[in-house]
């Protein structure tokens, strides 16, 4: 990743949180929004990771850094994600990601996991698409895909493909209409 790439990410994630990018913004952000805080460590440790110059000194203060806000948040998104532009962390606690990739303008609240299922034929962690909206509680798990502009309801326990632009609810979790996620991500890139 370039340097330029990661100021793109980090403008983009802020962004989706204020509806606008600039130096006053970033800090503000960085020292009083717990989901742009943590976005915003991640994202300088996949930079800083990729770096030969940081790898072996400053990524550590990163790494060090993104474990305390992890603890101190209930955040546990590992910088190793694949994640897009556009980040948006609602609300901090009880957040677990296991996702193989998730693509841009990402949306996600509080309570939710990602994550990965160890047996049976969808054995694997799930790839999201762009412009996805997962309510708080949401639970989505094992070797599946979800399509774009998806919205996934709070309590909804998701193991199967989700198409495109499908609002999901319920346990298990069932499309309920293709309206998709418009109107659920708060200032999309």
């Amino acid at each position: 990743m370039r340097f330029r790439e990661f100021i793109g990410l980090v403008e983009s994630d802020l962004y989706r949180h204020t509806g606008n990018v600039s130096i006053p913004l970033v800090l503000r952000n960085i020292m009083f929004t717990p989901g742009f805080k943590y976005s915003f460590w991640m994202r300088l440790c996949t930079y800083l990771s990729q770096q030969t110059f940081s790898k072996y000194s400053i990524y550590w203060v990163s790494a060090i850094m993104l474990a305390h806000y992890r603890d101190k948040y209930g955040i546990d998104i590992p910088f190793t994600t694949q994640i897009g532009r556009g980040l948006y962390i609602g609300h901090s606690g009880g957040i677990v990601v296991g996702a193989e990739s998730i693509g841009n303008n990402f949306s996600i609240s509080q309570g939710v996991t990602i994550g990965q299922n160890n047996r049976g034929e969808k054995k694997g962690r799930p790839t999201i698409g762009n412009n996805v909206y997962v309510g708080p509680g949401a639970i989505v798990i094992g070797n599946i895909k979800i399509g774009d502009n998806v919205a996934i309801g709070a309590n909804s326990v998701v193991t199967k493909d989700i198409p495109d632009n499908a609002v999901v609810v319920g346990v298990p979790g069932r499309v309920i209409s293709y309206r998709g996620a418009e109107g659920y991500l708060l200032n999309p890139t």
